[in-house]
């Protein structure tokens, strides 16, 4: 008996006792990990969202805030002038944008990854190239291209003359018919170097017994890339149309540094993103910060919901290939 009550005293010492302790250090330790993180996305991605929903839901002149607007700001979007005109769009620019650049992205980093995959010499080399702009900043690279394709003295229409194509030297930003194009290769120039990493490390994971069954049954090189190694790509390629998309309908930095903030000439190039931009900071209405805080919930809701569908749907998809 009084051993009994000297274990209940004690506490758990078993086997039982051990693990709960084991799994609250574990607890402990994962939580020092993590909390830096938490904290930094509650105080730059969930604090903003938070605020952006408040704001579109009352009057809000950037400096006090005013009475309960409900879901006027979000009306006003569409019926009021000029937005009712901007809107929609600098929505089809963006659905625009990111198709173009789904289609050149895409398409050149898998090229890019399947001749890194076959070749022998110069890989790391040839992958450091492809991802390098990748690192530099999206507004800097804006800056650069926009030097670039100056129809006076940029390297674009100075290297056309040069090879004795003058003929095709252009106002490349400056033609409302040129300039979405150009700034959707821009970006996907600077883009490519993420696929080609994802397809590339999605290609390495393939069995090479795959291929030689391939080979084995009869079928060509071209054959056995679409039946065999496209299909076990399927993953990936939905991870980079989820990721393309979210960047595309959050592009602002690289389109602003080449066209500037109204997307010029003549709005060709405005997106979502210019557009929530100068609706904070440019437009002269005075509920206009609660305007803009309700085109941004308009684009969280967009971009969360696409993404889950998208999600889902490549989930499908990879669950009939297997």
């Amino acid at each position: 008996m009084v051993q009994a009550e000297r274990r209940l005293k004690a506490g758990p010492t078993g086997p039982g006792g051990g693990a709960t302790r084991r799994r609250a250090r574990r607890f402990v330790l994962l939580l020092t990990f993590l909390l830096p993180a938490l904290v930094l996305y509650t105080v730059f991605i969930i604090y903003p969202l938070i605020s952006a929903l408040q704001y579109s839901l009352f009057s809000w002149n950037g400096l006090q805030q005013g009475g309960f607007a409900g879901v006027s700001n979000f009306v006003d979007l569409f019926t009021k002038y000029p937005l009712s005109e901007q809107v929609p769009r600098a929505l089809l620019h963006n659905c625009i944008f990111f198709v173009g650049t789904m289609l050149i992205q895409t398409t050149a980093g898998l090229l890019l990854a399947v001749l890194l995959h076959r070749s022998r010499r110069g890989k790391r080399f040839l992958q450091t190239s492809y991802i390098l702009p990748h690192l530099v900043s999206p507004i800097v690279a804006g800056y650069l291209w926009s030097m670039m394709l100056n129809p006076q003295f940029g390297a674009v229409n100075a290297a056309l003359k040069g090879i004795g194509l003058g003929s095709l030297a252009q106002p490349w930003r400056g033609d409302p018919h040129l300039a979405l194009p150009v700034a959707i290769l821009v970006n996907a120039w600077q883009w490519v170097g993420f696929p080609m990493l994802l397809f590339a490390a999605a290609l390495a994971g393939i069995p090479e017994e795959y291929h030689e069954a391939a080979r084995v049954d009869g079928a060509s090189a071209w054959t056995s890339f679409r039946r065999v190694t496209f299909p076990l790509l399927t993953p990936v390629l939905g991870i980079v149309t989820v990721l393309t998309f979210i960047g595309n309908f959050n592009i602002l930095d690289l389109i602003y540094a080449l066209q500037g903030s109204k997307g010029n000439p003549s709005f060709s190039t405005d997106v979502l993103g210019l557009l929530f931009y100068r609706t904070a900071f440019e437009s002269p209405d005075a509920n206009a910060i609660g305007q803009s805080s309700a085109l941004a919930v308009l684009m969280f809701v967009l971009i969360f919901g696409v993404s889950i569908v998208a999600n889902r749907f490549f989930r499908r998809m990879e669950a009939r290939l297997k």
